[in-house]
């Protein structure tokens, strides 16, 4: 008897065994159907080591209750006295809610659990066809099927099996399945069957022999006429018979389904025809299979059917398959396949994914296969289906490190536990980690995690995923540095065949080049070394994952000799998580960031700072440029200082323009082209103001002193006034002057031109730092103007001789260096003349597209796709700010908003106007903002300037990575271009050329 306001004894026990719901457990065991076990303290000790003791306990309630009542006192005597059989019946009822609802269906199954024979510890597929052998029908076979699977789950929850064996027992059910599926087809069919030969083979995880609980499985139908039959007719017969089968396993039924057949693997996929011959598939892989068909071919194993056919076809297409990696697309379609795929997963399912998500399983199957395909060539004892079994073969012949194989080895069958256990409670398909306390704590006793179930498998998912991904990368890369570095006593070297194949199919253009730089880098016993053979495997893949691994590897070296001796380097990439990841994106995305880098190797520390890739504004720029230019003792010293800070903000702007557009593992590219074109042009300007300024301070002090006789201001114009300058855009200009107080107009004109003179001088002076081209073309009368003009000189000239396409011109210009004072004044003289009252008479309106279509006509370089000029072509840049600028000139007197130098501000200001709809205005803007970045990343790819894409195909993949178009895809990058600028050619025909 319980005293009132305490416990039982038993409710105390209960808990002490893992029970959650004691109460409801002490009512479970008080059932008439359970007093024989009772009292019985062996059941309570069983129950408290299984998954779930409250599940497992439900389940025994109703298998002894559907007992018929004859039989119950043999199965609880049988329980209580059968060790071995009590653990697998209750660790079956604790882990899976399935089979205990097939028990409680199937009350006498039960007893395929009672005797284990030696041959029934590891049954293979004779065993399981026996098992199978007298299903006649769907339903018939679904009952067998799971009889089967309880003996399997059994082996596994008890420990008996480990998870490949689990897995490859699953694989063997599946083959036997197979067949007696396809005898009932056949069996159905007679008729049929005697018209063809019909092979299954298995492909996925099925054909690998290391299947799930719950998985479709994949396979590829082969046919051939028996002998004597037509062979379209024998066709026919073998795809109902196929067809037949993956009913026959993947239909619901009044026992459910066992699991869906998957024929999407064979050629064309679900369009092509399910069942082909042996030469048609041969015919289809030979000319049009990708990359990814032969991977999964790793994989193809004949299961069912006609023996000596399937043994056929995989002896045909196994060759296939290990010359794979010699395909002239290989690298491009496994760059492709390398990128995570995660952007199919959910968000809020990212974080549970044990297959797709970062570090699960997929990771470690892809990267085996990879090194398998690329090494399988010329290595047959890689050539095995089992992820498992291919992992230690990839270990001992030196293909991946011993201890990479063994910690990638013990994570993954951590992570394949944990599928099998999550599969196994329902049986459904399923890859997901559950959320519910119950489901994790369940989860994590079946794998033995007693003590905080939930917490402790936790912190082991995580850390295994840590694991797989850490390494998932470097095991491409490690044993490249084992190939040309000393080796640990035992460990296997790659040869430097296999070493070169390796880094041909990582994208390496020249892999004997790669192994010379690695030899440099990593061999020796210096710290340098040592560090840098740590760094290398991951940097390595970074580069892989450029357009030019080839440059950046080279750019590493070079950067790591100029700056290997000091301290702060190394240091920097190894404990500044970003920086590391920062100069490779940035070493192997073009010529531009990586010259200017190298002319000054200290700039990397740039990349380590989290506030230094952020573009620094003229109002930092210039008190440092003119202090600079303070200290120096002559004019040459001081404009080399000028130039060196503006080389330093190149690379800066630059290496953040890269990396915001190609993105990092912690931080994806953004996504706003506009933003990242904003931020370059505005970069730019300020640089190239402040390095005038500091021109200008230079001149000035090495003949005048102080004080120039003249006040003097530099104006920018086009790109410059617009504050939209590219990195290889020059400065365009005009010079003002007014003489000061007192001074004679010819000894400050004079002074004023010695001055344009020295600074367009110092500027191109031949140094390692970038020159400053100055441009002052847009002057009144042009070239054949004077160079300088007092400000008295353009208002005369404004007044009596401008031109329209001067006063569009002088829409951009902006004050830049100088005299503020004169440059405020010089924009209030030019308003009048780019905004003019009233706006533009018709005349103005005619001449100003009569010199864009003449522009069009003649301007256009010879050969030159119009429809692929980012600056002269259709839709590019001059036809979209061609059409904002008569915008401006028409409007601007009435619209404030207008009266701005920068395109996409006017741009936006004309919509807000209500001069141009919504749509058009986007449909300008992206073709202005494309246009743009088109020109960046030809100069950060080339290295020089251009206006059109690259012929050279890796400098063309280049760019299309810049403009975040994955490998292989730069046809549909071109397309893209075509048209977004052919819609906007369409809006600037109707807004400039119409009415």
């Amino acid at each position: 008897m319980t005293v009132p306001g305490r416990r039982s004894s038993t409710f105390s026990r209960l808990l002490r065994h893992g029970f959650t719901d004691p109460s409801g457990a002490e009512r479970l065991l008080d059932l008439p159907e359970l007093a024989a076990l009772r009292g019985d303290s062996v059941l309570l000790d069983a129950l408290g080591a299984t998954a779930d003791p409250d599940l497992a306990l439900r389940g025994l309630v109703r298998l002894v209750e559907a007992q018929p009542e004859t039989e119950r006192q043999t199965l609880t005597t049988t329980l209580l006295s059968a060790k071995p059989f009590r653990d697998r019946l209750l660790g079956v009822l604790g882990a899976s809610e399935a089979l205990a609802d097939h028990l409680a269906r199937h009350p006498k199954d039960w007893e395929a659990l009672v005797t284990y024979e030696a041959a029934d510890l590891h049954p293979g597929v004779t065993e399981f066809e026996r098992g199978l052998a007298e299903a006649a029908d769907p339903v018939a076979l679904r009952v067998a099927y799971r009889r089967c699977l309880l003996g399997i789950a059994a082996r596994d929850v008890c420990g008996t099996t480990d998870v490949a064996q689990t897995a490859a027992e699953l694989a063997d059910l599946a083959t036997a399945t197979l067949r007696a599926a396809l005898a009932i087809a056949r069996a159905a069919e007679p008729a049929d069957a005697a018209l063809c030969r019909l092979a299954v083979i298995a492909m996925g995880k099925c054909g690998g022999h290391e299947l799930n609980y719950v998985s479709d499985v994949d396979v590829i139908f082969v046919g051939e006429p028996a002998e004597g039959a037509d062979e379209a007719k024998a066709l026919q017969a073998a795809t109902r018979l196929a067809s037949h089968l993956m009913r026959i396993c993947s239909e619901t039924t009044v026992e459910g389904t066992i699991w869906p057949v998957d024929a999407n693997l064979r050629p064309e996929g679900r369009n092509g025809p399910l069942v082909r011959t042996l030469s048609s598939h041969l015919a289809y892989y030979q000319r049009w299979a990708k990359t990814w068909e032969f991977q999964a071919l790793l994989k193809a194993r004949a299961v069912a059917g006609d023996p000596e056919l399937g043994s056929a076809y995989v002896d045909a297409v196994s060759p296939l398959v290990w010359q794979a990696a010699e395909r002239e697309n290989f690298v491009t379609d496994v760059q492709a396949m390398r990128r995570r795929v995660v952007d199919n997963i959910p968000v809020d399912r990212v974080d549970r994914e044990l297959k797709l998500g970062p570090g699960g399983l997929r990771d470690v199957e892809f990267a085996v296969q990879l090194l398998q395909l690329v090494h399988g060539r010329s290595d047959a004892t890689l050539h095995s289906g089992s992820t498992l079994d291919a992992l230690a073969a990839l270990a001992a012949g030196g293909y991946v490190g011993r201890a990479d194989a063994a910690q990638l080895d013990e994570a993954y069958r951590f992570l394949r536990a944990m599928e099998h256990r999550i599969q196994l409670y329902r049986l459904r398909r399923t890859h997901l980690v559950p959320e519910g306390e119950g489901d994790l704590r369940r989860l994590g006793r079946s794998l033995g995690l007693r003590t905080d179930p939930v917490a402790t498998l936790d912190k082991e998912w995580r850390r295994h995923a840590s694991v797989v991904r850490r390494l998932h990368e470097k095991i491409f890369y490690r044993p490249l540095l084992d190939a040309v570095a000393q080796l640990a006593p035992g460990e296997t070297r790659l040869s430097p065949k296999a070493a070169g194949q390796r880094l041909e199919a990582l994208g390496y253009a020249d892999p004997v080049a790669a192994l010379r730089h690695l030899e440099a880098l990593a061999s020796g016993v210096s710290r340098k070394a040592a560090i840098q053979r740590t760094l290398l495997p991951v940097l390595l893949g970074w580069f892989a994952d450029s357009a030019d691994p080839d440059a950046g590897l080279l750019g590493f070296r070079k950067v790591s000799d100029a700056l290997g001796k000091t301290p702060w380097y190394l240091r920097l990439l190894r404990d500044e998580g970003a920086a590391a990841e920062n100069l490779a994106r940035v070493l192997s995305a073009g010529r531009l960031a990586p010259d200017l880098l190298l002319r000054a190797p200290e700039a990397v520390a740039i990349l380590g700072d989290p506030e230094g890739l952020r573009p620094r504004g003229r109002d930092h720029l210039e008190p440092e440029v003119l202090a600079a230019v303070g200290r120096a003792d002559d004019a040459e010293q001081a404009v080399a200082a000028a130039r060196g800070v503006r080389r330093r903000e190149l690379f800066r702007t630059a290496a953040a323009d890269l990396i915001d557009s190609y993105g990092t593992e912690d931080s994806p590219r953004t996504s706003d082209p506009g933003v990242l074109v904003d931020r370059v042009g505005e970069a730019v300007t300020d640089l190239n103001a402040a390095t005038l300024a500091g021109a200008l301070r230079a001149a000035v002090r090495a003949e005048w002193g102080d004080e120039l006789p003249t006040r003097f201001a530099v104006i920018g114009m086009g790109r410059f006034g617009g504050h939209e300058l590219g990195y290889g855009s020059d400065a365009d200009v005009l010079f003002v002057h007014e003489p000061r107080p007192g001074v004679d107009e010819q000894e400050a004109a004079r002074a004023a031109n010695r001055v344009v003179t020295e600074m367009r001088r110092l500027l191109q002076l031949p140094t390692t730092d970038p020159p400053l081209l100055i441009d002052a073309d847009l002057r009144p009368e042009g070239r054949n103007g004077p160079l300088v003009r007092t400000l008295a000189s353009y208002e005369a000239y404004y007044r009596r001789w401008s031109l329209v396409w001067e006063s569009q011109a002088l829409l951009r210009a902006s004050p830049m260096a100088g005299d503020p004072e004169l440059g405020r004044r010089f924009i209030e003289l030019v308003d009048p003349l780019r905004y003019p009252a009233e706006g533009l008479g018709e005349d103005a309106v005619r001449e100003i597209r009569r010199l864009k279509a003449r522009m069009e006509s003649e301007r256009l370089p010879r050969g030159a796709d119009p429809t692929l000029h980012a600056k002269l072509g259709r839709g590019g840049l001059s036809d979209v700010e061609w059409t904002v600028q008569l915008l401006q000139m028409r409007h601007g007197w009435a619209e404030p908003g207008l009266r701005t130098t920068r395109t996409r501000a006017a741009l936006s200001a004309a919509h807000a106007a209500g001069l141009i709809p919504a749509e058009e205005t986007q449909t300008l803007d992206e073709a202005w903002v494309l246009a743009t970045r088109v020109r960046n990343a030809v100069m950060l790819v080339r290295g020089r300037p251009g206006d059109t894409f690259p012929s050279d195909p890796r400098e063309l993949a280049a760019v299309g990575r810049y403009l975040g178009y994955a490998p292989g895809h730069v046809g549909e990058m071109v397309d893209d271009y075509r048209r977004i600028t052919r819609r906007a050619r369409a809006v600037v025909d109707e807004l400039f050329y119409g009415d």
